[in-house]
């Protein structure tokens, strides 16, 4: 079965849980714009990775284009995000109606390190704090968290391990 893990993300999170994958599973791993659509025709199976940028998955046009052909594929994505709250929000405002259902989806913690931020990433998360009124959820907003840990894969790694294992058992 070809498949390959594409992935797009701003600081590094998503990189790191993509190399991990790749690594565990011994898949390929590509960013949106090294892809053609010919190229990913012809994979079988493709996990995608994208961190979530003020509500939207950077890797959402890119599905967009191709929901047509990630259709007929064996698909998983993985959604890398600071905080457990809004994920139906978020999927359904990023996610196609018709490759929705066929996904399998998984959320994965994120980081949030105040110092790597760029100023502008810096001062919109602070105006958000503003926006915020109960004291706990803005605190939580900007405090520094490093949640992405190699052990937050393991779910992805069976479910995948599962398809490409049924895969060659049917060839």
């Amino acid at each position: 079965m070809k498949s390959v893990i594409i992935y797009k993300g701003k600081y590094g999170a998503t990189r790191q849980y993509a190399e991990w994958l790749g690594a565990a599973l011994h898949i390929p791993i590509k960013t949106p714009e090294e892809l053609s659509e010919a190229d990913i025709k012809m994979y079988d199976f493709i996990i995608m990775g994208s961190s979530v940028y003020i509500g939207k998955l950077l890797i959402r046009e890119w599905i967009k284009r191709y929901a047509g052909v990630l259709k007929n594929k064996k698909v998983i994505l993985f959604v890398v995000c600071g905080s457990g709250k809004a994920q139906e929000k978020i999927l359904k405002q990023n996610i196609p109606e018709g490759l929705f259902e066929s996904l399998h989806i998984f959320f994965l913690p994120g980081r949030l390190i105040q110092s790597k931020l760029s100023w502008k990433d810096r001062f919109m998360l602070r105006m958000g704090a503003m926006l915020v009124k109960d004291t706990e959820s803005k605190k939580f907003m900007l405090q520094d968290r490093d949640n992405v840990k190699e052990e937050n894969i393991n779910a992805i790694v069976s479910v995948s391990s599962d398809v490409l294992e049924a895969d060659s058992i049917s060839l």
